[in-house]
């Protein structure tokens, strides 16, 4: 061997134990994360933020501490406060208050040299004036493309009625919701807007009387879009005490569960959007540890991933059940 391929190959082995040496095992142990779920425990979908959240405290090592809200936004904004005066080393917040009610503590956290990421609803405003970053999909695209998609698929035309419910006061999470009215209405469909019940996104059973009369006050109807997996996994309730058969009305929404998957089985639902809430579990924790430990910058994910279709519902089928998808 040649004095030249010895050098060489010296230097590839001192890159190479460089490398080993840089692994490391639960390089986050030493940070401290308040994790915001979003739901009740065992809700459809925080379930799934959750298994994802876990899973990154598995493999970073990292010490987080959950916070389950059951959805309500008052109750989040109360959390959020006590949790910059715990003074972690950084929070990952469901963005579902809004920037006017997050702001102020924003502001605080930003002081408090807390690092801040928000998942499944964007605040915008909040991350241009006091920093942080977002996991999730991208509310107003996300709707827009469910009814664009919907329209395609299922031929809807000028004239055709749609409920879409929706969180209508919610002003920033309602911009999921209102894209899709808007690809209908841009379509020339007449589209009622049904106002969620508070609290339905833990009790779905809630809305069944507003279905009940939406569609007996119009049963024209073709097409029902619901807010969020919970809802979209109840259809067979809300279809069934409406007196309505499976596929009589499209049923489209967001999100996957046993619930949604099941329902795809049984034809209750024809369309749904998926935003992946596993990522919006594991990304946040990921990105906070990377800044904390390493001084990286905060990620900004959008998590969105297509649609789930009769045609495709399987594959995702086993995930859904063991709650990752």
């Amino acid at each position: 061997m040649t004095a030249l391929a010895l050098t060489s190959a010296a230097m590839f082995a001192t890159a190479g134990a460089a490398s080993a040496e840089a692994l490391r095992d639960k390089w986050c142990s030493d940070v401290h994360i308040r994790f915001f779920v979003g739901g009740a425990e065992g809700d459809a979908f925080g379930t799934i933020v959750y298994n994802g959240a876990k899973q990154a405290e598995h493999d970073l090592g990292a010490k987080v501490d959950y916070v389950f809200s059951g959805w309500d936004q008052e109750k989040m904004v109360q959390q959020l406060r006590e949790s910059i005066a715990a003074m972690p080393d950084g929070i990952a917040m469901m963005g579902h208050p809004g920037n006017a009610a997050v702001m102020p503590l924003a502001e605080e956290a930003e002081k408090a040299g807390i690092k801040m990421i928000y998942q499944n609803v964007p605040l915008d405003e909040v991350t241009a004036k006091f920093g942080g970053t977002y996991v999730g999909a991208q509310q107003n695209p996300q709707g827009r493309a469910l009814g664009v998609e919907a329209i395609r698929r299922f031929g809807l035309k000028s004239g055709d009625v749609a409920f879409v419910m929706g969180g209508w006061a919610q002003v920033e999470r309602a911009q999921r919701e209102l894209g899709t009215v808007q690809a209908f209405e841009e379509a020339g469909m007449t589209v009622i807007k049904l106002d969620a019940p508070t609290g339905s996104a833990s009790d779905p059973n809630s809305a069944i009387p507003i279905f009940v009369a939406a569609i007996a006050a119009h049963p024209e109807v073709k097409l029902i879009a619901y807010p969020g997996g919970q809802l979209l996994g109840n259809v067979p309730t809300y279809m069934q005490a409406a007196g309505k058969k499976p596929g009589e009305i499209i049923n489209i929404g967001f999100d996957t569960s046993p619930q949604v998957v099941q329902s795809f089985a049984d034809g209750w639902v024809q369309l749904a959007s998926d935003q992946q809430p596993f990522q919006q579990g594991y990304l946040p924790i990921l990105s906070l540890c990377e800044q904390v430990v390493y001084g990286l910058g905060g990620m900004n994910v959008d998590t969105g991933a297509g649609f789930v279709t009769p045609e495709n519902y399987k594959a995702v089928a086993d995930l859904a059940t063991q709650g990752l998808r």
